[in-house]
């Protein structure tokens, strides 16, 4: 029997990227799709606290062996309602992107609703991994704009990033994580069948705010790439810039870890 693969993602269930995924993907899993109806990014672990969720079998955008279902919420609650309602049959891993754009630095990393949509597997104790996918500054508006959608050598690269992606999957489920870990993948803007693969840390950066004034009394958001405070070169940042996939693991399980345990 194919392992059961339950694919989630922050940029919609409109995404070239998560199609990229998704169909590397059913080649070796049986897979289902619960994805935001909407874009997510940078929504964290939000839940849908204080409204109805709905959730949609939409089943338009794939093959008619993939189930999916696009939900009016977040990534987690894609991936809580999939596995607490949609979902009937064991999941053998969670998986969430490829996110347009790297989940690379401890402050993106925990503001990313694609790594939460992993975490929230995590969280079921399931297998649980994040992929996302370095998009340079000057072409990440387009992209975004696109749905994902690439051409040229850039739409080589990402294909080629969901074949490692399977190919990570596999390897990752020979010896999964133990409960409450998830496994972040960035993928480096060239991804190849030769890239080289680096055990990561997340990097340390300084931001500061996310927002500048717009008007009196207004603020909107307003991202800079910061300041890397790493004085060490073995970091997801550090990583993609060698052109190599950073592979992190994010030990969740010791946010309730007695205080000997976690030192």
């Amino acid at each position: 029997m194919r392992p059961h693969a339950l694919i989630t993602n922050d940029d919609s269930i409109h995404s070239a990227f998560l199609h990229c995924l998704v169909k590397a993907i059913s080649r070796d899993f049986t897979v289902s799709v619960a994805a935001p109806a909407k874009e997510q990014s940078w929504i964290g672990r939000a839940i849908s606290r204080r409204k109805e969720v709905e959730v949609v079998q939409n089943l338009e955008y794939f093959d008619k062996d993939i189930e999916a279902w696009a939900v009016n919420g977040t990534p987690t609650d894609c991936v809580n309602i999939a596995l607490g309602h949609l979902i009937n049959k064991p999941v053998d891993v969670v998986l969430s992107g490829i996110n347009i754009g790297y989940n690379t630095t401890e402050t993106l990393i925990l503001s990313s609703g694609t790594v939460a949509g992993a975490i929230e597997g995590a969280q079921w104790g399931h297998p649980a991994i994040a992929f996302s996918k370095y998009v340079p500054i000057e072409l990440f508006n387009d992209i975004q704009a696109a749905n994902g959608r690439t051409e040229g050598m850039f739409a080589k690269s990402l294909k080629c990033a969901g074949q490692r992606a399977l190919e990570l999957t596999n390897q990752i489920l020979k010896h999964p994580p133990k409960s409450g870990k998830v496994v972040n993948i960035n993928f480096p803007y060239e991804t190849r069948d030769d890239s080289p693969i680096e055990m990561t840390t997340p990097a340390k950066i300084r931001l500061g705010s996310f927002y500048k004034k717009s008007s009196p009394g207004r603020y909107s958001f307003h991202y800079s790439e910061g300041t890397i405070t790493d004085s060490h070169n073995q970091t997801d940042r550090a990583a993609l810039e060698r052109g190599s996939i950073s592979q992190s693991l994010l030990d969740f399980s010791q946010i309730a870890a007695t205080n000997d345990a976690a030192k």
